[in-house]
């Protein structure tokens, strides 16, 4: 897959062949985000056009909406690459959101970053804007476009609800792991290199990875989790229990970072500084603080056991 970032000079992202367009923002590349890329792939194979994505970078509400702007993602810009490199992607346009893109009349958006850019078939969900204070639509597209087919996806929804990144933000905030990868349609993903903590856990029987996020993901509710695990270029799948918090017992949150410690089940090697995959599967409980080691490790042991069972039936292989 070929990444494009567009800068000043629109001309130098145009060196490429015709292509079918799925446009977005895609933070989760929920299922309702799949279904705009799926109809894309179709259309581009039916009509022998290559594959392409559009996104922004960072989230529009970052300029719009300071007050309530979202620096942290689902799928921030490097994961969501790597989905839509899996995914037969042939090329990602990603177009730098500024102050100056959000100014951008409608009309010079479609002949810039659509007609100019070789674009034959625009695809998008039916809530799709464009252009100065967003008043582009799909009917308007449909009705402006230059040189290209429009194709609307309309609202996926899932138990009569509309699938939405902000209803899987908000389900992972409040520890609902399920409904969040129901709407997902698959585990949500955190990647991150293992990196040097403070070897507590293999001093009480229970050695863990403490993983750094390497970019700014929407992090799950502090507690314990059922998760598995899975090392960069490797297909083996480990399975887990982590505890994502403050660890309160030995630490004060106030002045504390969250960290992400993962405890994989039968396995003993040392994968300092590499990079891994921790898929989230259910919350086991909220993050506590215990008034001793031993009834630390008690929780512990019970944790374990109850991942280990939450886990019997999953595989990522």
């Amino acid at each position: 897959m070929k990444t494009i970032h567009t800068n000043q000079n629109l001309e130098e992202m145009y060196n490429h062949p015709d292509v079918a367009l799925a446009i977005g923002f895609f933070d989760g590349l929920h299922l309702g985000h799949m279904s705009v890329i799926n109809k894309m792939k179709t259309i581009a194979d039916s009509k022998h056009l290559a594959k392409a994505v559009m996104t922004f970078d960072p989230h529009p509400s970052v300029v719009l909406n300071p007050e309530k702007k979202r620096t942290d993602y689902l799928t921030p810009l490097d994961e969501k690459k790597r989905i839509l490199e899996a995914q037969g992607i042939d090329y990602l346009f990603v177009v730098a959101f500024t102050s100056r893109f959000a100014q951008m009349e409608e009309e010079d958006f479609i002949k810039d970053y659509l007609t100019n850019n070789h674009v034959k078939e625009v695809i998008a969900g039916f809530d799709f804007t464009y252009g100065k204070f967003g008043k582009g639509n799909m009917l308007k597209l449909e009705a402006d476009k230059q040189g290209f087919n429009v194709t609307v996806v309309e609202k996926q929804e899932l138990n009569s609800e509309k699938i939405a990144t902000t209803q899987i933000r908000n389900a992972l905030v409040d520890g609902n792991i399920i409904e969040a990868n129901t709407q997902l349609g698959r585990p949500y993903k955190i990647s991150g290199l293992v990196v040097q903590g403070e070897k507590r856990g293999r001093t009480i029987g229970f050695p863990t990875a403490n993983v750094a996020p390497d970019e700014s993901y929407v992090l799950p509710k502090l507690g314990v989790y059922a998760v598995t695990l899975r090392r960069t270029g490797s297909d083996q799948v480990l399975k887990g229990v982590c505890n994502i918090g403050y660890k309160p017992t030995f630490h004060d949150p106030a002045v504390s970072a969250v960290s992400i410690e993962v405890h994989i089940f039968d396995f003993a090697e040392s994968i300092y500084g590499e990079r891994v995959e921790v898929f989230w599967h259910e919350f086991i409980r909220p993050e506590q603080k215990f008034n001793g080691i031993d009834a630390l490790i008690a929780q512990i042991s019970q944790d374990k056991l109850t991942a280990e069972q939450l886990l019997a039936d999953i595989s990522l292989d």
